[in-house]
């Protein structure tokens, strides 16, 4: 009932529009009196181009009814009567209209109800105030009214065209008429003299008669004629307007959402919505082609002085254009083939054409192929220079024939074995290496349209690849895919990427990265970010404000080592991102590993906090490893120590929390909680097997993983029973 009140509220034009969206066909007085109701029930459920939704229709038909004569029954006293006799005719009145008919009563209350919210939105946005829908449904709604306007006006154009043809067969018939009575004038010449006058003068008089009103009634269809092209070269340009909206800007952003999911942003998203869409195009475009070539046809049956042929010419290549227009741009890739592909390995990937339902195309379902091609034959592509049908390598299992499901209405090819047999790279620029060599998978069909009226010959790019040929070389193409991810831009010449990028932009890929390896909402708080600010760009401030305007170069990211080191600052992340999605994910997401923590920030957080004290740390030094940094008591001060770095292969031996669990001096998690409180629910339960210290002697401990292997510590440190675990101390000042 939200939408009615404020319905209610509108003033001026707007409710003057409101007002006039009520007649006859549906009384205002029903929507005042069952307005809950109204807007309580699921019109949008009911596809009105589908008849076998009618008796849904018929049901809320039967419905609506049935509440008015409730609403009716319900009125009393002097002013109530009046009220239940104008309900009950209501209900009368609506069930003998739409009774054979219901769909249009559906399409009626959608259309006011649309029309009510647009109304409803643009008073409150002119007003400066909070929406009642957000700008996402508000365009929705804006795109539902644009095809109910489109479907009248397509409809207003076909009675008009059918005006024409009657008329025109009426012209054509007095045309016939007149041509009679010529031809019996001719014929006089063998009547005697005076019948022959008495006669003639009667036909000469009806054939004035006739051709006077053929030249009025020719002026008239040619009229018509006109009048109806500009009807139609209205509804294309709205048409054309409809359409892209929605490829150029609905479609491009659900791509766009396709790409950010790559690199772990929020899933795209269903296209029930879009495919919805253009088959409604699809549809409208059709049916208007057909008017324009029904036109063409009268044009060519009657012909009139006048540029009617050149404009229908013009029309029918303007609609053929944007049918074109919509058929290629539907081809689209709905999952795509990864984006980092190994030769030799299994893939798949799913293409879809979002009217396949529509224009009889899945009568005959195509066949698409998939090809591989580099960069440089993407850009030609686009620019439809031939390419030589070359591709850049050889895909197995690279046919599919496209299947039409009947329940869900869409037409794809699923390729499920795909193999990736062979790549042939070109020759690499500068420092480019393997992992930063783009290819794409090119998928390509053949359509014909309208029962082969039209063919068109499609293809559309996957996003970028990047093939490797060994599992070492995946975190160097993940960089590329990323960086490519994040920073393409709409529209782009295949595949152009900035060279370099703010830091904040590049925090934001990496924080969508790293919460969606760790299946977390946690993801990098600003902390995090600083530290890794201060290790990319090798500074020592912890103000975010000196970094908002600096730029990180794609050699910087993954191309030049960090200083005094062999690996760079992508590598390095990447290693903390393998690692813990691995083995350490649930600490990550229980808040219990700081990890973005440098030595000496880790000593001065432990040095004022009770000996025991410890905290994890990513190592600095390794890729991959993850330090315990802890305050302990010295003999002469206090210190705080760090494990030699934890990696992978350490953790596939025994897990962090009971390597914390063995460490008998580790008593508190920084800042202050009690350690077997943060990891007790992920120890291993301990196994049968005791330690037996009389057989290996005092002062050894033996190494995790290997019981036979034994270390020795001076007695200071095995007093702190740390024997099992390699440390260096970090002595306080």
């Amino acid at each position: 009932m939200a939408v009615w009140i404020q319905a209610q509220q509108l003033q001026g034009d707007a409710l003057h529009q409101m007002q006039s969206l009520y007649g006859q066909h549906f009384p205002i007085e029903v929507r005042h009196y069952l307005a809950q109701w109204i807007e309580g029930q699921l019109w949008d459920s009911v596809e009105l181009e589908n008849p076998q939704d009618e008796l849904k229709a018929k049901r809320l038909l039967d419905s609506l009814v049935q509440e008015l004569q409730r609403k009716a029954e319900h009125q009393v006293g002097e002013d109530g009567f009046l009220l239940k006799i104008k309900l009950g005719h209501y209900a009368s009145q609506l069930k003998s209209t739409y009774d054979r008919c219901p769909l249009e009563l559906v399409r009626c209350i959608k259309h006011i109800l649309h029309s009510e919210q647009r109304l409803v939105q643009e008073a409150v946005g002119s007003g400066g105030g909070g929406g009642t829908m957000d700008s996402l449904s508000q365009r929705h709604q804006q795109i539902n009214q644009t095809f109910e306007e489109l479907r009248v006006s397509t409809q207003e154009t076909e009675n008009e065209l059918r005006k024409l043809q009657h008329n025109q067969e009426y012209f054509i018939i007095q045309y016939q008429e007149n041509l009679r009575i010529q031809a019996q004038l001719s014929s006089l010449s063998a009547v005697p003299a005076e019948e022959r006058t008495q006669r003639e003068t009667s036909l000469q008089a009806k054939r004035a008669t006739v051709e006077a009103w053929l030249t009025r009634e020719a002026n008239t269809l040619q009229k018509y004629r006109l009048d109806l092209a500009e009807k139609h070269q209205k509804t294309l340009g709205q048409l054309r307007k409809q359409q892209t909206l929605i490829l150029d800007e609905e479609l491009i952003q659900w791509k766009r959402r396709q790409q950010l999911a790559g690199n772990g942003g929020p899933t795209e998203g269903g296209l029930d919505v879009l495919q919805s869409w253009c088959e409604k195009l699809a549809d409208l475009i059709w049916q208007n082609r057909q008017q324009i070539r029904r036109a063409e046809h009268l044009t060519q049956q009657l012909p009139l002085p006048g540029p009617m042929e050149e404009l229908l010419t013009k029309l029918n290549s303007d609609i053929t254009d944007i049918i074109s227009a919509l058929v290629t741009s539907t081809f689209i890739i709905e999952k795509q083939p990864p984006q980092v592909l190994k030769t030799q390995t299994k893939f798949a990937a799913t293409v879809r054409l979002l009217v396949g339902g529509k224009l009889n195309v899945h009568m005959n379902p195509p066949q698409v192929k998939a090809v591989i091609v580099s960069e440089q034959q993407a850009k030609a592509l686009l620019k439809n220079e031939s390419t030589r049908n070359d591709s850049s390598g050889e895909i197995l299992n690279n046919n599919c024939v496209m299947e039409y499901h009947r329940t869900t209405g869409t037409l794809s090819a699923h390729f499920r074995n795909m193999s990736l047999k062979r790549i042939k790279r070109s020759d690499r620029r500068g420092a480019e290496s393997v992992t930063e060599e783009k290819f794409t998978v090119m998928f390509e069909s053949q359509f014909s349209v309208g029962g082969n009226e039209l063919v068109f010959h499609v293809k559309t790019l996957s996003l970028p690849v990047v093939v490797i040929v060994h599992g070492s070389q995946d975190n160097n193409a993940t960089a590329t895919v990323l960086w490519d991810n994040a920073f393409a831009e709409p529209g782009r010449v295949p595949f152009i990427v900035p060279d370099k990028v703010l830091w904040p932009q590049l925090c934001e890929a990496l924080d969508m990265k790293y919460k969606a390896e760790m299946h977390s909402a946690r993801g990098l708080c600003d902390d995090n970010l600083i530290f890794l600010a201060q290790k990319a760009f090798s500074s020592a401030s912890i103000n975010p404000e000196d970094y908002r305007n600096m730029t990180m170069s794609w050699a910087q990211f993954n191309r030049e080592s960090l200083p005094g080191r062999n690996f760079t600052f992508w590598q390095w992340f990447d290693g903390v991102m393998e690692l813990m999605k691995k083995h350490l994910k649930p600490h990550w997401n229980d808040g219990a590993i700081l990890g973005f923590v440098n030595k000496q920030q880790a000593q001065d957080m432990l040095m004022s906090k009770p000996n025991g004290t410890f905290l994890l740390r990513f190592s600095d030094s390794e890729i991959g490893g993850i330090t315990i940094a802890w305050v302990a008591e010295n003999p002469n001060k206090r210190l705080v120590w760090n494990l030699m770095p934890y990696t992978t292969k350490d953790f596939s031996i025994r897990s962090l929390a009971d390597r914390i669990s063995d460490l008998n001096h580790l008593m508190f998690l920084y800042p202050d909680r009690p350690k077997d409180e943060v990891f007790s629910k992920y120890y291993t339960p301990p196994l049968s097997v005791q330690w037996e210290p009389h057989l290996h002697g005092p002062g050894t401990l033996p190494v995790s993983g290997s019981p036979h292997q034994l270390c020795n510590f001076p007695s200071h440190v095995s007093t702190l029973q740390m024997g099992m675990y390699q440390c260096t101390a970090v002595t306080s000042h």
